[in-house]
Formats: C-alpha cells, structure tokens, sequence
C-alpha cells in the first residue's frame, strides 16, 4: 500500500469518522447524493458492471447498486469501508489502494471517481492510479473523473497522465449535470475512454 496518501496525510484525526457522519446526516436530512450516480446510469446499460473508485461510505455506488447494477466499491480508508458495508449492503465493498488495485475477473464496463478522489491521491501517484483504473475496465468502456480545480492537482497534470496512461479524452464537462466545461470552471467532469 503507497505510504503517502494525501488522504491519511493531510487530514486530521477523527477525519474519517467525521466524513462518515456528514454523510450519514445529510442522508437523514433527505439531500440528493445520487447526482453521479444519475450521470453514470445514463451512460451505461442496465445490469452493467460499475467500480466506484473512491468510494468513501458508499453514497454512490449504493445508488447504483439500487439501480441494477453490478457495483464494486474501493477506497483505502478503511473507515469508510465499514461504514459502506453497514449502510449499504449489496455492493462489494473492498480496501485497496488504487495505484495498486489488481480485483481480477471480469472487466468493468464503467469505472467513476468521483468526490474529489485524484486531488487526494498520494502526491505522483495519478497517472498510476489512471493506468489501474484502465486495466480494469473493458475495452471501449469509460472512465468518468470528476474534481475540483483548485487544488494541487491540476487540469493540465491530469490531461498529461489521461494521455501517459493511454486513455482517450472523450469529453470535459464542468459539472456532474454535464454544463458544459469553459475556462471558468472551477471543477471538472470528464469522460474518458478505454481503447
């Protein structure tokens, strides 16, 4: 497992239990967490084989799961996994590091990271982590990234490694409801593909 994740490094203890609870209140609370999960169902078919990358607690695989699909969950917080598996059982829910991922079987048709996951990322390891994603996606499946532009990780680093890890760049969005990305964009969604 890669020692140096932003994840465990830059944040502070009790880190995890906190995001863990956000979630679990904004859950109680009614608010929509299924934004990405909307995105990702439209461009995929019924009962397709998803893995949700970074999957923290489970918000969005969970959705996709109700949703008929064949969904697996990584993340490589442990804390978040138990709290995936307590609150939304169906998925599979699995620690891993995902510049070492190596789940076997079947490929997916879709892979999503969403949530911010490539500006947590040990710092280097993003093209690493793209080349893993690809090697687990079928070929002509996609690889839908979304984040937040204002972070160490730049829109520029991440088109270098797209290309380096031998992902085609299909299209940039500037939301998860797919607004049209400009140079204002503070966040960026885009799809890649698998060729």
């Amino acid at each position: 497992m890669n020692d140096n994740p932003r994840w465990f490094t830059e944040t502070k203890d009790g880190h995890s239990q906190w995001y863990v609870r956000r979630f679990r209140a904004m859950a109680a609370e009614g608010a929509d967490l299924g934004g990405e999960a909307r995105l990702v169902d439209a461009l995929v078919a019924p009962a397709s084989r998803i893995l949700d990358a970074g999957c923290g607690p489970g918000r969005l695989g969970a959705v996709l799961h109700e949703r008929g699909h064949v969904v697996v969950g990584v993340d490589a917080d442990p804390v978040l996994i138990a709290a995936a598996v307590e609150d939304h059982p169906g998925p599979s829910w699995v620690v891993a590091d995902l510049s070492e991922l190596d789940l076997g079987g079947e490929p997916f048709d879709l892979a999503v990271v969403a949530g911010n996951v490539m500006v947590f990322l040990a710092a280097g390891s993003e093209r690493r982590v793209l080349e893993r994603l690809r090697a687990h996606v079928r070929t002509d499946g996609r690889i839908v990234v979304g984040f937040a532009l204002d972070r160490d990780y730049t829109l520029a680093a991440f088109d270098r490694d797209v290309a380096a890890a031998g992902l085609v760049l299909e299209q940039p969005f500037a939301t998860w409801d797919l607004v049209p990305f400009g140079a204002d964009a503070d966040f960026a969604v885009t799809f890649l593909r698998v060729a």
